[in-house]
């Protein structure tokens, strides 16, 4: 790949540098790796937290400042962050997630620097996360987000969907749309279909609806060796729920809790789908990450992935319990060539619109177009 941004220093904010940033941070992994080649320098400065050191190899070559939090970690204020950021001596400034200090850290710094400034959401301002916590988002709106959102030379949807999120909550019609990038494609099972283990890895939260996944599983017709693997992390009450209703249900579903690196790809290698039933979703890295398996996937609508549906790499497995176990049944029902057909497709796609190189090129030209109109604004165009 050309080396387009070849030394320009680019910072990226995060809540999380960590797993417990889930997909987010698995976004800023990528997007990281993806400027270094590009050419430019990569700086992650990330709020700190109990796997920051654990994680920090993740992110390779690229330096992690990592700034800890005074007070409450949900509100995540960090007196270090705003000065570390000012003595780093960015080109610009991209600001990962909302909703947290981060956010009054960032808009600082571009205020006082005058310098391109991106804001990439993350699906955090899709209505079902914005009809949650609304005390706590009045105050943040008031106090740093709206000046956030004003003071940012764009921001950043994954998707179409999202950038109407995005014009409805902060009057903005001016969103790059730019999807994340998945990783390389590596089919797992050319010319076979695995066993009928299905899949899901992430977060452990209500939005990811794994409860009614569990519920609908138990419900769905299958085969005796069937098999549904829930791999996450979560907070307590949500883990709670969803092992009670493991409990409850047929023998064949199983909670094991969080999974990285070399046990994550194998899970994956041995999946024939992987299942969201999401709520609510920005663009989901576990998907993008089996599409470059070449493993389908059955998801909603709010995955935000419809092109998914429209190649035929993914099947709709609505919310409840009763539509998600019809989507099973019909998707274990499949034949073989039914199966390899939509793996081809799923790795068409991961070779495609979501290919590093795809992606890599759109942020490209984003930040030079960006750093040109800076630089005549400052008069040394």
């Amino acid at each position: 790949m050309s080396s387009p941004l070849q030394g320009v220093r680019i910072g990226l904010v995060t809540a999380s540098a960590s797993r417990l940033g889930g997909g987010v941070f698995e976004a800023v992994v990528t997007h990281a790796a993806m400027l270094r080649e590009l050419g430019a320098i990569p700086q992650v400065f990330a709020l700190e937290d109990a796997r920051t050191e654990e994680d920090r190899s993740r992110f390779g070559l690229t330096e992690v400042t990592a700034c800890p939090v005074s007070g409450p970690r949900q509100v995540g204020y960090s007196p270090n962050l705003l000065p570390d950021l000012l003595r780093a001596d960015l080109d610009c400034l991209h600001l990962h997630g909302i909703w947290m200090y981060p956010s009054a850290a960032a808009s600082r710094w571009a205020a006082r620097t005058r310098r391109p400034y991106f804001i990439s959401p993350h699906g955090m301002l899709d209505p079902w996360i914005t009809a949650r916590g609304r005390a706590k988002k009045a105050v943040a709106r008031v106090l740093y987000e709206r000046t956030s959102w004003r003071r940012a030379t764009a921001l950043h949807a994954l998707t179409p969907r999202e950038a109407t999120d995005i014009a409805r909550e902060s009057g903005r019609t001016d969103s790059r749309v730019v999807p994340n990038a998945g990783p390389l494609v590596k089919a797992a099972h050319p010319g076979t279909v695995p066993g009928p283990l299905l899949v899901y890895i992430g977060r452990i939260h209500a939005k990811k609806n794994l409860v009614a996944l569990v519920q609908g599983w138990s419900a769905a017709q299958k085969p005796a060796d069937a098999r549904l693997v829930i791999a996450g992390w979560g907070d307590g009450a949500a883990v709670d729920d969803l092992k009670l209703a493991i409990a409850a249900a047929d023998g064949t579903a199983e909670f094991i809790g969080p999974i990285f690196g070399e046990a994550k790809e194998s899970l994956l290698d041995s999946a024939r789908f992987i299942v969201l039933p999401s709520h609510s979703e920005g663009l989901p890295m576990a998907i993008l990450e089996a599409w470059a398996k070449g493993v389908p996937t059955l998801m909603t609508e709010e995955c935000n992935l419809a092109m998914g549906f429209e190649a035929g790499a993914a099947l709709r497995c609505g919310y409840d319990g009763e539509a998600i176990a019809a989507c099973l049944t019909q998707a274990l029902d499949l034949d073989g060539p039914a199966w390899q057909r939509m793996s081809a497709a799923a790795t068409k796609l991961a070779s495609g619109p979501f290919s590093a190189g795809t992606v890599a090129s759109a942020w490209a030209d984003i930040y030079l177009n960006a750093l040109k109109d800076a630089a005549l604004r400052s008069g040394n165009g």
